[in-house]
């Protein structure tokens, strides 16, 4: 049983949010704790966050990152958050292995470009999630 901190976009938009928390359910089906499995529900609405907030969502992502033994991120949607999340589990040397559809992106050369990160480029879910079953 590992701790993951899922990372996929949330303001930089939901068009993914089902497929986040369809991968969630698996890696909690395997056994594993996922930190971060807000980022798969529905309802999550990053405009009813405020300004207010960001701090503690800071705080409260930052504290997960450290407890966390890897990253899992779901990286088709780019989001300025998820890249942050993913240089701060590398500075604290925390397994992060990024998973994008490639007929729907490209992948930004910043992650691509760094030996750290596994990337793991898919087409469709099935694939996805026969390489996510590989990893875990």
């Amino acid at each position: 049983m590992k701790k993951i901190y899922f990372a996929g976009s949330i303001r930089g938009g939901r068009v993914d949010a089902g497929l986040y928390a369809r991968m969630i359910d698996y890696m909690k089906a395997k056994g594993h704790i996922v930190l971060t499995e807000h980022v798969g529900h529905p309802e999550l609405n990053p405009l009813e966050q405020g300004k207010d907030r960001d701090g503690a969502i800071y705080a409260q992502d930052t504290a997960w990152l450290r407890e966390s033994e890897l990253l899992i991120g779901e990286c088709t949607c780019p989001s300025l958050g998820v890249g942050y999340e993913l240089a701060y589990a590398e500075r604290f040397g925390k397994p992060c292995y990024i998973f994008y559809n490639r007929t729907k992106a490209q992948l930004s050369a910043m992650l691509t470009g760094d030996p750290y990160f596994h990337v793991f480029p898919y087409e469709n879910e099935a694939e996805l999630f026969a390489m996510l079953e590989k990893l875990l």
